[in-house]
């Protein structure tokens, strides 16, 4: 009312009355107020979308901080190459493309391996949709046989100091002399498979060099020579990129990387980003113990002692299930090794001479043969000139010590079972005492055993009721006894 009012006195004070009707004027003036508190409400509207605007961008930002860059790594320590590591590295790989990580990292430390699963395991870092970075590391570690076609296949390789990488000679996988013979001299089937593997070795690291822009010649010299060289020497000679002191070092370094994958490149954010180890899976775990030369030796060694106890003590069941559990986990792991079969062989003959041991007593000289089989097999078991594949003669001694140490227990419980006099029924009673519960004289009762006999006395002495008596025959249901000297049974 009040603007009402106001607006009443301005139409007649200003002379609008003349020219306007009073609702005309009216009318003009509200559209001017109105005009007036829109803008207000624009005004406040506008400052509104700036600040969503602005908040937005925040959000943004914050989230882009809450989701940084991903990273996986796993750890190769001191394993040797076999296919579980190779199916858990391949794992590793699909699982970081599958969560579309900046790169997958594999921390090395390996001496060697088998050359199969080498090929199967480069081959997928090869192919791989993301940047595989290898590094070398902790200090101390290597990257030796096996583990420098790894590396030189990575899209990017590192070393951390005091580590060194070299001597891919294939020597340890297959029989290698190292020595090419006269041109003259008939070459052995053995030299030529050598010869063989040692030149398609050759090509495939210089492949893997070339197409990674890395050092072919001293790639070839690896495997030609051994030639090992430290992790400075390696950033020298191109055989690695760089070095990094550790793991958060290695991530600063790589940011910003150019990677080539698949004819395109890509560009690493590693700075700040989120770490993720994979482990081996509990299976993967059991499985790679298992595999492990040392392990599959004594659950083979373990087979055959359960079968053995089995064979010698026929209708216990628990050892001989366990022997045959223990021999197809070892057959498992040597399925995957280079194993000799003429040490597999050896030691499947000191089993047999064993067993032959129980049922034809040598005394002692087919368990001497066999425990010689046993030692010289278990030699002679794994083909590898690494000392980590190799059963250690630490280990075959005492398991030989042990092995014979049983077999002989065991051939003593078999031969005195055969040389046990057979005692049951009334054979048993012979020579056992018994207690006269009447005067034998010369007939009377003996009580034996629980039981109430006849008895007749063979002696010219008197034997009185309660006197000890010894059983000498029996024949029927009569106990032939006679008076036990100086001895009075007590009831």
């Amino acid at each position: 009312m009040l603007i009402r009012y106001n607006l009443h006195n301005l139409f007649y004070t200003t002379g609008l009355s003349k020219k306007l009707t009073i609702p005309a004027f009216y009318d003009i003036v509200m559209l001017f107020y109105n005009a007036i508190q829109t803008m207000k409400h624009f005004k406040n509207y506008i400052i509104f979308f700036i600040l969503i605007f602005f908040f937005g961008i925040r959000l943004y930002s914050a989230e882009e901080n809450f989701n940084p860059p991903k990273v996986y790594t796993i750890t190769i320590d001191n394993y040797v190459i076999n296919p579980i590591v190779k199916d858990y590295v391949e794992n590793a790989i699909k699982t970081a493309e599958d969560k579309n990580a900046q790169c997958l990292i594999i921390q090395l430390d390996t001496p060697g391996g088998l050359l199969e699963s080498t090929r199967e395991l480069v081959k997928s870092i090869i192919n791989s949709k993301i940047p595989v970075v290898v590094y070398v590391y902790p200090q101390g570690s290597r990257a030796a046989s096996a583990g420098v076609f790894i590396t030189l296949s990575a899209h990017i390789a590192a070393m951390s100091n005091s580590t060194h990488i070299g001597a891919a000679h294939p020597v340890g996988l297959v029989s290698f002399k190292g020595k090419k013979p006269d041109k003259e001299e008939n070459e052995s089937e053995e030299d030529v498979m050598s010869d063989k593997i040692m030149n398609d070795t050759i090509a495939w690291i210089t492949s893997i060099a070339e197409e990674k822009g890395r050092n072919a010649s001293w790639a070839k010299k690896a495997v030609t020579k051994s030639e090992s060289i430290t992790a400075e020497e390696a950033v020298k000679a191109k055989v690695v990129d760089f070095i990094a002191t550790d793991l958060q070092d290695l991530l600063i370094k790589l940011d910003g990387r150019n990677v080539k994958i698949n004819s395109k490149t890509v560009t690493l954010a590693t700075k700040g980003a989120a770490v993720t180890s994979l482990d081996l899976t509990p299976s993967q775990k059991l499985l790679n113990i298992i595999i492990h030369p040392q392990i599959a030796y004594i659950l083979m060694m373990l087979g055959f002692l359960g079968l053995l106890f089995e064979v010698t003590h026929p209708g216990v069941g628990f050892p001989g299930v366990a022997g045959l559990i223990c021999l197809i986990l070892a057959f498992y792991a040597f399925n995957v090794l280079p194993v000799n079969y003429a040490g597999v062989a050896l030691i499947m003959l000191s089993i047999i001479l064993f067993i032959a041991e129980a049922f034809t007593p040598t005394f002692g000289l087919l368990t001497l043969g066999g425990l010689t089989c046993m030692v010289l097999g278990s030699l002679m078991l794994i083909k590898s000139p690494f000392g980590i594949m190799r059963i250690s003669l630490k280990l075959i001694l005492p398991v030989a010590i042990f092995i014979g140490a049983i077999t002989v227990f065991l051939v003593g419980a078999v031969l005195k079972t055969h040389l046990k006099k057979i005692k049951t029924g009334k054979e048993g009673l012979i020579g056992e005492s018994a207690t006269a519960i009447t005067d034998i004289n010369p007939k009377g009762k003996v009580f034996v055993h629980g039981e109430i006999w006849q008895a007749k006395n063979i002696s010219e002495k008197q034997i009185n009721k309660d006197e000890a008596v010894i059983i000498k025959d029996v024949k029927g249901l009569t106990l032939y006894v006679e008076k036990e000297a100086d001895t009075q049974a007590i009831i």
